[in-house]
């Protein structure tokens, strides 16, 4: 009851801290909005020569966020955002968020009865306010001083920091229109990011093959080999410490910056989920490509998934598993079609976006001597998984059955885990039937003949005989 009572306050103590944190990062959007007014305000005073009290919006201090946490203010501090910067973000963020503070620029020009060319902005369908463009960007913070437009305009179009990182992603402008043209706004997978500090999940679909996984399990409950847990560490240490190797220590030059690894071995030997525990204890959402919606019948529609796949990997900081990774990363075919041609053309821009990839990149396979050998080459690590051993068995099955409805005191686990040898996924479809009789029938524990009753039932599935 006391340790019940500790969770429940630490808890309490993590739900407060949260919610303190939100609170934080509302109040410095809310600043930087109301910052944001003043400076447009002014902006357009200064435009019409109108009566004011600034030379210049440079002399509108943007808000202190020394002490303020969240995500905003963490994101201003970390990139070191100046004056114009903190401007340019606030700015693409407004529509999604409070779009009227964009109503004054929908003033029109008297003289030509439109709105005004030099305030940029879009009228889109859907949405009752202004959407800014590059150039009302370029307008609030450069105005009509030509020099000053020249000075920011590698920064509208490549250099800010948010746009390196698809936070605001320009789309291309149609025909020939000017870059100015484009929409500025955040991108919305990054909306929540920055209003609450939750990160982006793609969504499965037929154009984005891949899917979100994760495991509610711990370290502990991974059990393999040895050598596999210190192969598996020194991936780990690779996320914590590579750009430390490659920036502090300069080795950039040289190394690549992606790290890549093969898990080979049997199904149901922990590969998928040591994937999943790599990205859970190093804070990085893994991603699992359907290869069979991969490869595409149409010509050029592979590459666009891909690549679709690949640019929100990179801008997010994800890490890819392939699953079955044989079946795509196999020995490559002999052009003896067409189709042939295509697919080794498919094959041969998926490997370059894998060696190309800055994060790290997991194929699974059930045999290494399956994958290619001009690939092998390539990979940083390749970690085998072993079909458990009776100890190994013995762990497994003692952590796997609900703590409410356990095992019967008097079963023989390992009697159990030396008669039959299977890997711990067929132990988890082993655990759910017999739980579920368990359940079904009103019974308080789980019986060794119901157990083993499900394990024979399991094996023969699998086409395993019995004697």
């Amino acid at each position: 009851m006391k340790k019940q009572m500790v969770i429940a306050e630490k808890n309490g103590i993590k739900k407060s801290t949260d919610k303190l944190i939100s609170d934080h990062n509302a109040e410095v959007i809310a600043n930087e909005l109301a910052w944001l007014g003043i400076v447009l305000q002014t902006r357009l005073e200064l435009h019409f020569n109108q009566e004011t009290p600034y030379q210049s919006i440079q002399e509108l201090t943007p808000p202190d966020i020394t002490d303020k946490e969240g995500v905003y203010a963490a994101f201003i501090q970390k990139h070191k955002l100046n004056f114009a910067e903190r401007l340019l973000l606030i700015l693409a963020l407004v529509p999604h968020i409070q779009p009227a503070i964009l109503d004054i620029l929908l003033t029109k020009n008297k003289d030509y009865d439109r709105r005004y060319s030099e305030f940029g902005g879009l009228l889109l369908e859907g949405h009752l306010g202004l959407v800014p463009t590059a150039e009302t960007a370029m307008f609030l913070i450069a105005g009509d001083d030509l020099q000053k437009r020249l000075q920011y305009h590698t920064l509208i179009s490549q250099d800010f920091v948010a746009i390196r990182k698809g936070i605001i992603s320009l789309p291309r402008t149609k025909g020939n229109s000017p870059i100015l043209s484009s929409i500025w706004m955040i991108a919305n997978e990054y909306v929540e990011y920055l209003l609450t500090g939750k990160p982006y999940q793609a969504k499965y679909s037929p154009d984005f093959p891949a899917q979100h996984i994760y495991t509610k399990l711990s370290w502990e409950d991974l059990i393999v080999s040895r050598s596999a847990v210190h192969s598996l560490q020194e991936i780990r240490d690779w996320v914590i410490y590579g750009h430390t190797v490659l920036e502090a220590l300069e080795l950039g030059k040289r190394l690549k910056p992606g790290y890549k690894s093969l898990f080979y071995g049997p199904p149901g030997t922990g590969k998928s989920m040591a994937a999943v525990l790599l990205g859970k204890s190093t804070g990085k959402q893994v991603y699992k490509i359907d290869l069979s919606m991969t490869v595409s019948k149409y010509i050029g529609e592979t590459e666009k998934n891909l690549a679709k796949v690949f640019d929100q990997a990179q801008q997010h900081d994800w890490i890819l598993f392939f699953d079955e990774a044989d079946s795509l990363f196999g020995q490559r075919t002999q052009v003896s079609s067409a189709n042939d041609r295509y697919g080794n053309q498919e094959i041969g821009y998926l490997l370059q976006r894998i060696e190309d990839f800055p994060g790290v990149v997991i194929l699974a396979s059930n045999l290494k001597d399956n994958i290619d050998d001009a690939f092998t080459r390539r990979f940083q690590s390749m970690i085998e998984f072993t079909m458990p051993g009776v100890e190994e068995r013995y762990q497994l099955w003692k952590q796997s059955f609900a703590k409410k409805l356990p095992l019967d005191k008097n079963t023989d686990l390992w009697h159990i885990a030396e008669n039959y040898e299977i890997s711990g996924g067929l132990m988890m479809n082993i655990v759910r039937k017999c739980t579920l009789q368990a359940v079904t029938n009103k019974e308080k524990t789980i019986t060794q003949q119901s157990l083993e009753t499900a394990i024979r039932q399991e094996l023969q599935k699998e086409g395993v005989i019995l004697s």
